[in-house]
């Protein structure tokens, strides 16, 4: 299944809604890579094993399930997880992307790619309407989230 959607993160319309920069947009999608238990409350553990400026390595345990990922980054474009083939889990990818067609006018672009085929996703096409649904409600949560974090001021501190 291939998949992908955006969702609004500044409505420029809107002067109830307080403004989010791309470097606060940022060190959001940058803090669900290091501390995902903030966005997802399922996630047991999430443990970083190598790092450098533009790549992570992590460990994510949910109960007994324990996933291996990569992460990647570039700078104030996207953050690219990937994560191989394990055990009984198949390969996957999300990319997060910020796209700014206007100044301020931010966007995050969620890709998602389980890796099926196109037959595999016919097959699966019942369970991939709701994957897509499963998703849109988790990236609209991490949006949540990040807007939360700014609000308190806790992406103020980070660095970029």
């Amino acid at each position: 299944m291939k998949f992908e959607h955006l969702v609004e993160i500044n409505d420029l319309t809107n002067p109830a809604i307080p403004v989010i920069t791309r470097d606060q947009l940022w060190r959001g999608l940058i803090m669900r890579a290091e501390s995902p238990q903030l966005f997802v409350d399922y996630i047991d553990e999430c443990s970083i094993t190598e790092r450098s400026e533009v790549a992570m390595t992590r460990v994510l345990r949910y109960g007994e399930l324990v996933i291996r990922d990569q992460v990647n980054f570039v700078h104030h474009t996207h953050v690219h997880y990937d994560v191989p083939s394990q055990k009984d889990i198949p390969q996957s990818s999300l990319r997060m992307s910020i796209e700014e067609p206007s100044p301020n006018a931010l966007f995050v672009r969620f890709e998602y790619d389980n890796g099926q085929t196109e037959q595999q996703d016919k097959e699966n096409e019942m369970y991939d309407a709701y994957r897509r649904s499963a998703y849109e409600e988790a990236d609209v949560d991490t949006v949540r989230v990040i807007r939360d974090l700014v609000e308190s001021g806790r992406l103020d501190s980070l660095l970029s």
